[in-house]
């Protein structure tokens, strides 16, 4: 695993500035470190880096900077490729010979042979840049789901910086450290940044299953790949279940290929317990709180012992977790406020002192079904038997009206989730974020406008797939596999989540809805296919996510003052109506309120805002 790093341009003391941007980022790397450097005017200067942890076999461990053999071409790589070998075996019966068989040289290889379209090709996590000295041009990619990430921005001279982590582009002096004032809006309803133009005024991250190319100072973005829901299965479901169970076990075993041990993380949930039934590693980790409701570790170890496995275990203080939170929003790049990132920053420390890969269970609840925002309950079933236009109708009436019992059940059960779901996430209204913000910050997207887009690619799917396809596209890279990269990255582990391959997200699109919601369980085949391996208890255990106490902590003295304190700051008046967030935190600590995850995001941008910009 590694980052990457590099710029255009022709300015002074390049070598000097590329290995400072380095060194910021070295925690994804602490290995080694390679560059090159090439050109000497603006129009072909070339400054790439990357940092390397070598956690893989001599079959993929030099990863760059890797040449082409001409020299034409070099590539910086961060990521793996899982069907390393099929790519091999298909460019050598076209004549390509290799010198280490690399993932970063089959990339490049693959490159020389397809072009642009060998980012399809690959199945895997992946951000790469390749110079093509032929014609002076950058080429980049970042994979399917979004799992490895790529920044850039363009300065004021035409010049362009690209990285895994924004926080290396400080170190070059081209760029222009601003806060961009349209982030905010679209944060607070959702809990993370959710626009191309990352919380850094110019500064993007590149989409996932996107393509870009630089040349003479323009950059063009192309999509490559898109999650197809429009086709369905024949088979039925038992036989969709033996399919299942065939590309979970084939994905776990190429994800679990490593130079080094590999093992993985374990809640008392279907997937993670999935996932390490069939890897069967050495080591298993879990953390959690001192509170029965907020700890899942008993049921890890359980698991772990049925399975043989060594399960290592650490709880978290209230103390430990505040003390730390500067350095997760500092690693995080952006503010990120989902309560669980806090327990995995934990987590992947725990682990790091043990390993240097470890699997996950990320993405089976996008694909699968998983999550309580796609079922429904009974009486909603029961609601839904109205017909569609009075419902609509109803839905609409209740939108403009203030609370009252049964008002959120009209609205989700309109059928039109368009008008009602964002996302796993929903943490102020747009009314009350155009409340809560200083004028100058409003002028961002309303989390509506955001999602019209992506809704309008899902026309015709049924309700569910809608949903789905939406969390696809902003919840998981935005949110979950931002702060899994970032989180592990920032302990040198290298995660790595089988659910997360193409072909398994592939064949899912193609299941009917009622293979995954079958009225009684969430994720219904997965459970199926899982409780083939696992015992009942685990495969059917409803999904209890990674709870933290916030609640709690947030109306205990000592944590309100670090709170209060904060909201109390000159720069929180800068950004908000200070009365309004002192309110939330006062209604949240006397028990008017449950604010917690209002309080949360507030305070974790603040936070983030310290670690950058103070």
């Amino acid at each position: 695993m590694s980052g990457i790093i590099g710029f255009t341009g022709q300015i002074d003391h390049r070598e000097t500035i590329l290995r400072k941007m380095a060194d910021r980022i070295v925690h994804r790397g602490p290995d080694e470190y390679g560059f090159h450097i090439w050109g000497e005017s603006d129009s072909d200067s070339i400054a790439l880096g990357v940092r390397i942890h070598n956690v893989s076999s001599s079959l993929s461990a030099d990863n760059g900077p890797v040449y082409s053999n001409d020299g034409s071409l070099v590539i910086v790589l961060d990521g793996r490729i899982y069907n390393l070998n099929e790519l091999k075996d298909e460019l050598a019966s076209r004549n390509h010979s290799f010198i280490t068989g690399s993932d970063a040289e089959i990339i490049l290889h693959g490159y020389e042979e397809y072009g642009k379209a060998i980012a399809g090709r690959l199945r895997g996590m992946f951000a790469f840049v390749i110079w093509d000295k032929r014609n002076n041009t950058l080429f980049g990619a970042r994979d399917h789901f979004g799992m490895k990430h790529l920044y850039y921005t363009v300065t004021d001279r035409g010049n362009l910086l690209f990285g895994s982590e924004i926080k290396s582009f400080l170190e070059h002096p081209e760029f222009k450290k601003q806060v961009n004032e349209n982030a905010l809006r679209p944060y607070l309803t959702l809990q993370y940044s959710a626009t191309e133009e990352t919380f850094f005024k110019g500064t993007y991250k590149l989409p996932p299953a996107h393509t870009f190319t630089f040349h003479n100072g323009k950059l063009y973005k192309e999509r490559y790949w898109d999650i197809d829901f429009s086709t369905k299965t024949t088979l039925s479901y038992d036989e969709c279940v033996e399919r299942l169970e065939e590309l979970v076990r084939e994905s776990v075993k190429s994800h679990g290929q490593s130079g080094s041990t590999v093992a993985s993380f374990l809640s008392g949930g279907v997937d993670s317990s999935y996932i390490t039934a069939i890897l069967k590693p050495q080591d298993t980790f879990s953390v959690g709180f001192d509170e029965e409701r907020f700890d899942e570790t008993n049921e890890a170890k359980a698991l772990s012992e049925h399975l043989g496995i060594s399960h290592h275990i650490r709880h978290l203080t209230a103390e430990q977790c505040f003390s730390a939170f500067p350095k997760i929003q500092y690693h995080m790049d952006e503010p990120q406020s989902n309560p669980s990132s806090v327990p995995l920053y934990f987590l992947a420390q725990l682990a790091s002192e043990q390993v240097s890969v470890v699997l996950s269970g990320e993405g089976a609840d996008e694909i699968f079904g998983g999550y309580a925002w796609y079922d429904e309950s009974p009486l909603m079933r029961k609601y839904k038997r109205l017909p569609g236009s009075l419902r609509r109708v109803a839905a609409s009436v209740a939108e403009a009206l203030p609370y009252f019992k049964g008002r959120e059940l009209i609205i989700r059960s309109s059928g039109v989730p368009e008008n009602y779901f964002v996302g796993q996430a929903y943490i102020f209204s747009d009314k009350e974020v155009l409340r809560i913000l200083k004028p100058k910050y409003q002028k961002g997207l309303s989390v509506k406008e955001l999602t019209a887009p992506i809704y309008a690619r899902a026309q015709g799917l049924c309700e569910l797939e809608k949903k789905q396809y939406l969390d696809i596209h902003l919840w998981v890279p935005g949110d979950i596999l931002l702060k899994a990269d970032k989180m592990c990255m920032a302990h040198s582990l290298e995660v790595r989540a089988p659910y997360l391959d193409r072909l398994i997200f592939e064949a899912g699109a193609t299941l009917p809805p009622a293979y995954k919601l079958d009225g009684t369980y969430t994720k219904a085949i997965l459970r199926t296919a899982a409780n083939k391996t696992l015992p009942d208890a685990w495969a059917t255990r409803p999904k209890k996510g990674f709870p933290v106490p916030i609640r709690k902590w947030l109306a205990e003295d000592k944590f309100y003052s670090i709170v209060k304190t904060a909201f109390e700051s000159d720069v929180a008046d800068e950004y908000f109506d200070r009365a309004a967030l002192i309110k939330l935190l006062d209604d949240h600590k006397s028990g008017r309120a449950n604010n917690a995850r209002k309080i949360w995001t507030l305070y974790t941008f603040l936070v983030w805002h310290m670690q950058f910009f103070s």
